[in-house]
């Protein structure tokens, strides 16, 4: 069976709100917060089990991207798809990297919504 994963997608949203280790976390829009750039982009791996069981549809995800640009710990799911693909999707996510979010010209932690699809083709 051969799969086709489509690109993932990034949305910048109002999310519930996460702490952070230790820094304030902004959101993006709010007191001139500018948005992580992804420039590393990891595709999440359809497990056999999901392709077995036929399983489509998008993971969606809350995360901060840290001021260094990586993506912080606690990754977790909005939106569940199957638990499989969700750890798949949050796997995939912690190994993004990104042009950090800035205040003021200053690159800080901020809260992002991800959206990853799944299909099979």
């Amino acid at each position: 069976m051969r799969k086709i994963l489509t690109a993932a997608a990034l949305t910048i949203g109002l999310a519930v709100p996460m702490t952070a280790q230790q820094s304030q976390v902004y959101k993006v829009g709010e007191d001139g917060v500018k948005v992580p750039v992804l420039i590393k982009e990891v595709k999440p791996q359809y497990t056999k089990g999901a392709m077995d069981r036929r399983v489509e549809g998008n993971v969606e995800l809350v995360a901060i991207v840290l001021k260094d640009g990586t993506v912080g710990e606690d990754v977790r799911v909005t939106k569940s798809l199957d638990a499989e693909l969700d750890q798949a999707a949050i796997d995939a996510a912690k190994q993004w990297r990104f042009r950090p979010g800035t205040k003021d010209d200053t690159p800080v932690d901020v809260q992002v919504n991800f959206e990853m699809s799944f299909k099979l083709k």
